[in-house]
């Protein structure tokens, strides 16, 4: 049975991370000076309130929320995407960043390119007086809303107008706070320029006192956030993707692995062919070498993926046992099911009592009318144990180890391509002689990176193998030599031993 690794991965770590636990550090400090700045400045200019100070108060605020937004970027870096959370949205951002503001690069004629330049170039003041009506906007908001700074700032019964329907609720509640509870504004909305441009702003402000405590006008500072939020938003939609492809693959990976489970053969441990009762059927099987048999998984290294790996031993009628291996080239969903449908058609053709070199030629014609087109490797043997004879063909596989008297060679190999190559190749098949105590390697190439190298590793456990106690304990040798082996692709692995005269 295969033994796949599990479809679950830890996260990968992040690179550089203590790169980015330094920059996070030094996020933190400046974030501590900056709020003993705010408290500093506060506390030296006492009670008075003039323009300046507010302005200068309001720049601490925006410099906070700046160092706030670096800290939560740089932490979310240094954690990596989790693998199964689900997709989130930060509790902090406003309902006012679900619509896509338009592209960059949009912005009128003489408006400063967001999300470049210095702070001050996206960042303007207005103050709003109520007991004479009169507006006083910076020309940096007058730019940032697309106005000529000569044409003035906008009323506070204009402003809802070039916001968005559904922001106008913010808006409103924030100035109402601020004018009948005298509380701060804090918040963000979209608008629409007169050129169509969207803007998402954050707003800050408060309102101005005058001596009987009453409020006297609404001042506030307005920041064009717009490049941020699009650069949040392309970092949670990517994010999102991510999830929803490794939910996809996970999802495929265990399909692939439950194919092939449903599909290899279901013995584990050491299996003997023919068995003692013969083919259902046929009767008691005659007298013969019978073989001792047993098989091994082994994934590739990523183990990603799962292959298109096969390895099958099959009683046939009149005693005999098919002996096959191969692999479809691909990964995933597709060649699991590419490799169930291939193995059943050996099985069946090999029951139909077909030669391997003809049964070869057949599944390359299966291929060529199939819908989904794939370059197969594979062996395919019948053996005979009342003669101990292999007949076998190969299509683009290495060939068969046989392991004799302490030493191993690769069984002379017949002609044949990878199948679905070429339509109307010719498969030629061999016969070799076993005698009892020889021992046969199937395997699908792909035990090691280099597959001669692997031939040739192979062919260095002849002492241990031919000394093993039967193919179950030279299954574990070749799993010892090759499990932690760095494989591109998932390998299988196939021993059989021929026992004395079967009883």
């Amino acid at each position: 049975m295969p033994s796949p690794r599990s479809a679950d991965h830890p996260a990968v770590s992040p690179p550089q991370r203590e790169t980015v636990d330094a920059l996070i550090s030094q996020t933190q400090r400046l974030r501590g000076g900056l709020d003993a700045v705010r408290r500093d400045t506060v506390a030296d200019l006492g009670g008075t309130d003039d323009a300046q100070v507010r302005w200068q108060r309001a720049l601490c605020e925006l410099a906070v929320h700046q160092l706030d937004d670096l800290g939560r970027h740089l932490g979310e870096l240094r954690e990596g995407l989790p693998a199964d959370a689900p997709g989130t949205v930060d509790p902090a951002e406003p309902k006012a960043d679900a619509t896509a503001e338009a592209p960059a690069g949009s912005e009128a004629d003489g408006d400063a390119p967001t999300g470049r330049g210095s702070l001050l170039s996206r960042v303007g003041s207005a103050e709003w007086n109520l007991l004479t009506d009169e507006v006083t906007w910076s020309d940096e908001l007058c730019r940032i809303f697309g106005r000529d700074p000569e044409d003035g700032g906008l009323t506070l019964d204009e402003l809802p107008s070039w916001v968005f329907s559904e922001d106008q609720p913010i808006l409103t509640a924030m100035v109402t706070d601020c004018l009948v509870d005298g509380k701060p504004i804090d918040g963000e909305f979209r608008i629409v320029r007169a050129d169509e441009v969207v803007r998402t702003i954050h707003m800050a402000g408060e309102p101005v006192l005058d001596t009987d405590g009453s409020t006297a006008s609404m001042w506030a500072v307005l920041r064009d956030v717009s490049e941020l939020r699009r650069s949040e938003r392309a970092v949670r939609e990517s994010r999102d993707t991510l999830r929803h492809q490794r939910r996809i693959a996970r999802t495929e990976r265990r399909l692939a692995v439950e194919v092939q489970e449903a599909v290899l053969p279901p013995w584990r441990g050491s299996l003997r062919l023919p068995a003692r009762d013969g083919f259902p059927g046929a009767g008691p099987a005659a007298d013969g070498a019978a073989l001792d048999l047993a098989a091994h998984y082994l994934p590739s290294e990523s183990s990603a993926q799962i292959g298109g790996d096969w390895y099958d031993a099959l009683e046939l009628p009149e005693g005999h046992t098919l002996l096959s291996v191969g692999g479809l080239t691909g990964h995933g969903v597709t060649a699991t099911c590419g490799m169930a449908m291939l193995l059943g058609a050996v099985r069946g053709m090999a029951v139909a009592g077909i030669e391997p070199g003809a049964l070869m030629g057949r599944l390359n014609q299966l291929l060529a009318v199939s819908s989904q087109p794939a370059l197969v490797g594979a062996v395919c043997g019948r053996y005979d144990p009342r003669t101990r004879t292999l007949v076998w063909a190969q299509a683009g596989h290495p060939a068969p180890l046989l392991f004799r008297d302490g030493t191993g060679r690769p069984l002379r190999s017949p002609d044949g391509v990878l199948l679905g190559a070429t339509t109307g190749a010719a498969y030629t098949q061999y016969e070799e002689l076993l005698e009892p105590g020889d021992l046969l390697v199937l395997h699908t190439g792909r035990l090691a990176r280099d597959t001669e190298g692997a031939t040739e590793r192979l062919l260095a456990l002849a002492p241990r193998l031919t000394a093993a106690q039967g193919a179950q304990e030279c299954v574990r040798t070749v799993a010892e030599a090759f499990g932690d082996e760095p494989r591109e692709h998932d390998a299988c692995v196939l021993i059989a031993r021929v026992t004395g005269t079967h009883a």
